[in-house]
C-alpha cells in the first residue's frame, strides 16, 4: 500500500474528529496496527480495509485519489445522467493497493456513479481475510473471473470459480475469497452501492441494540453496520 493511500486515510481520520485509538477501538485493533497502516508501513486485509473504509465513511476512488463527485444527502435526488465522451484509461494510470497477503485491487475507468469498480488479483495463497473470517459490508458484489481460479465462501456453502465464471450476491451476506490454487487468480469486480447503502445506516455500535465494547474485530463492525 502507497504512503499516498495512508495518509488519505489518516485525513480522513483527522477530519471526522476521530482519534487513532478510537478508530483501533471500533475495528478491534491496535492503535499501533492503525497508525502503521496511515504511514504506509504495513498493510491491511481486504476485510480491515473495508472495515476502516466504511467506519470513515469513504469510497475507493477517494481512497486511490480519484476525485468522487459532490456528495449528497440521502434526501437529494440524484442528477439526471450528463452524456460524456469515451475516457479511456491507459494501465499504466490505474490506481493501485496492494494488501496484506498477496491481494491486489487496481482501479479501473468508471464515470460518476455509485459502483467501485477493481481488477482484483489473488496471488496463490491469498485470501480477503488472514484471519480466515467471513466479512460483511454494504453493497451489491458483482464478479468476473479473467484466469485462474478462486474458491467461494458464501454464508455455508461453498463455491469454486473457474476462468469465465461469474457471481452476484447481496455482500452483507458473510463471504470469504481465497486462492487455494498455485496460479495466479484475476478477475474484474464492481461493489455497487456500498457507500450510498453505508450513509444511509446508522453507526455500528448501535445496531440491534449492541454497545460498543461488543465489537470485537473488523468483520464484527462489518456484521453490525447493515440493517437487516
Amino acid at each position: 500500500m502507497t504512503d499516498d493511500i495512508g495518509s488519505r486515510l489518516r485525513g480522513a481520520r483527522l477530519e471526522r474528529g476521530m482519534s487513532l485509538r478510537s478508530v483501533a477501538s471500533a475495528l478491534g485493533v491496535s492503535a499501533s496496527l492503525i497508525s502503521q497502516v496511515e504511514t504506509g508501513k504495513t498493510q491491511p486485509s481486504v476485510s480491515t480495509l473495508y472495515a476502516m473504509v466504511t467506519h470513515l465513511g469513504i469510497s475507493i476512488d477517494e481512497l486511490l485519489g480519484v476525485s468522487p463527485a459532490s456528495p449528497m444527502s440521502s434526501a437529494t435526488p440524484a442528477p439526471e445522467p450528463v452524456p460524456a465522451d469515451p475516457t479511456v484509461q491507459r494501465a499504466a494510470d490505474n490506481a493501485v493497493l496492494d494488501m496484506e497477503n498477496g491481494v491486489r485491487w487496481e482501479r479501473l475507468a468508471a464515470g460518476v456513479g455509485p459502483a467501485d469498480s477493481l481488477l482484483v488479483t489473488y496471488q496463490p495463497g491469498a485470501s480477503s481475510s488472514v484471519e480466515g473470517k467471513m466479512m460483511r459490508h454494504a453493497g451489491v458484489e458483482y464478479a468476473y473471473l479473467l484466469e485462474g481460479e478462486l474458491t467461494l465462501r458464501l454464508e455455508f456453502d461453498t463455491f469454486t470459480l473457474r476462468a469465465g465464471d461469474s457471481l452476484h450476491f447481496d455482500s452483507v451476506r458473510p463471504h470469504l475469497y481465497i486462492n487455494q490454487s498455485d496460479a495466479i487468480a484475476r478477475g474484474i469486480w464492481f461493489v455497487v452501492g456500498r457507500r450510498e447503502q453505508n450513509q444511509a445506516m446508522p453507526s455500528a455500535g448501535n445496531q440491534f441494540g449492541a454497545p460498543r465494547d461488543s465489537i470485537g474485530s473488523a468483520v464484527d463492525v462489518l456484521r453490525a453496520m447493515d440493517d437487516l
